[in-house]
């Protein structure tokens, strides 16, 4: 079920279709319409600007996050985020308090280089990131320099990022322009680990 992708000192598995198809097609329909999307203002390069995506911060009531300058608290679960977290949990090995949902409306929309690497997510955080919706490229680089390594991302696959990863590597989802449908990705977190 889980394969390893091949970053030096990382601990990173995919397990594709991790959701069959239907219930994929189902999650993505209502989490569209059931979650509180709005769009964050992050802090880049010295100003505050609109994030490129529709996002949603859900989790436990004291699972704050800050992140590029910005303080996010929590929406409490919905009943299908909270099962599916479980599930995920269960998956991983891992617990999670809250979770970074992200609506990508079309190819436009993307995250830069970044690393996830929080003080609140402690020293070597284990993040679980579930895709749904339009396949899109996800990319690895080493903080060090060198090639980025890419993995493709379909509807139902489960990425896990663990051990040394975000303090070794930085990962982005570049723009894709002949993308026309969503996609949405849940990056499940243990905030004050």
């Amino acid at each position: 079920m889980w394969s390893r992708i091949g970053l030096p000192g990382a601990d990173v598995t995919v397990a594709p279709g991790w959701l069959e198809r239907e219930e994929a097609d189902e999650l993505l329909a209502r989490l569209t319409d059931e979650l509180p999307w709005e769009v964050h203002r992050i802090r880049m390069f010295g100003r505050v600007v609109d994030s490129p995506r529709l996002s949603a911060w859900i989790g436990d009531a004291d699972a704050t996050y800050r992140y590029s300058g910005t303080r996010f608290v929590p929406h409490p679960w919905t009943p299908s985020l909270q099962a599916l977290r479980d599930r995920v949990a269960e998956a991983c090995g891992a617990r999670f308090n809250s979770v970074l949902a992200n609506l990508y409306r079309s190819g436009g929309d993307r995250m830069g280089w970044h690393s996830d690497d929080e003080p609140e997510l402690g020293p070597e955080p284990l993040i679980a990131s579930l895709s749904l919706g339009a396949e899109r490229t996800f990319r690895f680089r080493a903080k060090s320099g060198g090639e980025a390594v890419a993995v493709e991302l379909g509807h139902g696959s489960l990425l896990r990022m663990a051990g040394a990863t975000q303090r070794l590597y930085k990962h982005e989802l570049p723009a894709r322009a002949r993308i026309a449908a969503p996609r949405i990705n849940l990056t499940f977190r243990l905030i004050g680990a």
